[in-house]
């Protein structure tokens, strides 16, 4: 059984990856020291929370047990633990990704049933 756990980012930044094989995350998980994730059921607030507005969005799901011990479970917003990855995403790890447009009321439009 796999866990898993999404990441979202700037359609731009993923294409980048795509072509260097690896994703070192975005300017605010660089910031950060590592990648942000969530589980299913904290992605949506997540994108509404840090992405409000934000169009030409790619989701990513990748499988937790994929990553490694580089995958650490952290208590963050309101007690929750969400997972993040200290270390360069491969690029092959990733099980799917899909667009992450914004519907008519402005608010992102999530596949695979997340909601």
């Amino acid at each position: 059984m796999t866990t898993p756990i999404y990441h979202m980012c700037r359609r731009d930044e993923w294409d980048e990856a795509l072509r260097a094989g690896s994703y070192a995350g975005s300017s605010q998980d660089k910031a950060d020291g590592f990648i942000h994730f969530s589980t299913g059921a904290q992605i949506v607030v997540s994108a509404a929370k840090h992405r409000a507005g934000q169009d030409d969005l790619v989701l990513i799901e990748v499988s937790a047990e994929a990553l490694g011990p580089a995958l650490k479970w952290e208590v963050s917003r309101g007690g929750a633990s969400f997972p993040h990855l200290y270390a360069a995403l491969d690029v092959a790890r990733v099980a799917r990704t899909a667009p992450l447009k914004l519907g008519a009321d402005g608010r992102h439009v999530f596949p695979w049933g997340l909601a």
